[in-house]
């Protein structure tokens, strides 16, 4: 039997300047239970927009290593601590992970993850209400053909207005080239 292989989680690219320190969080963030996914992380005091929350850490190992260790539980293949640094690296937060392995998806989040020099730093989206969830589009990227059966192993829990219905990634359509419509001239 083929093993499936480990999705990639992609962030955002975040504009060259100076790496924040990842903040002292423990005070401001607690996992605890989620009505989402099991666990999740929860807001213990207000949170401004912009404000770098937590660094998304663990052991940074190659996509092989990854590969081979995928999936961490055979009873539910499809959840991982895997974060996509980069084409070479993931970070493996089973191994040296903090609280922000446990911030769930959301199709409308809250948050984003942002990559600064191969690091990940997850940021507030919008200003954070003390008690409330974090959450985040994993936008989970698989290569191959989206069907209803692999959307399905991917479902999202989320319940947001817009929710897509699974962590995937929405696939990028190719754009259709614009055909210039013909100008009509008049007969005179």
């Amino acid at each position: 039997m083929a093993k499936t292989p480990a999705p990639r989680t992609p962030a955002r690219k975040a504009a060259p300047k100076a790496t924040p320190k990842a903040p002292a969080s423990s005070r401001r963030i607690q996992v605890r239970r989620s009505g989402v996914h099991g666990k999740g992380v929860f807001a213990l005091q207000d949170i401004a927009e912009g404000e770098t929350i937590i660094e998304y850490v663990g052991e940074v190992i190659t996509w092989d290593e990854a590969q081979d260790r995928h999936p961490h539980d055979p009873s539910d293949p499809n959840h991982t601590f895997y974060f996509h640094v980069n084409e070479d690296r993931v970070i493996d937060a089973l191994y040296g992970g903090n609280s922000s392995r446990w911030i769930n998806h959301s199709c409308d989040p809250n948050c984003e993850a942002d990559e600064e020099n191969d690091r990940i730093f997850i940021k507030a989206l919008r200003n954070i209400a003390a008690g409330e969830e974090l959450n985040y589009d994993y936008g989970l990227i698989i290569d191959e053909p989206y069907t209803k059966k692999l959307k399905a192993e991917y479902p999202c829990w989320c319940g947001a207005k817009n929710c897509r219905g699974t962590l995937l990634a929405p696939k990028r359509r190719p754009a259709t080239p614009k055909i210039p419509s013909q100008k009509k001239t008049k007969k005179t």
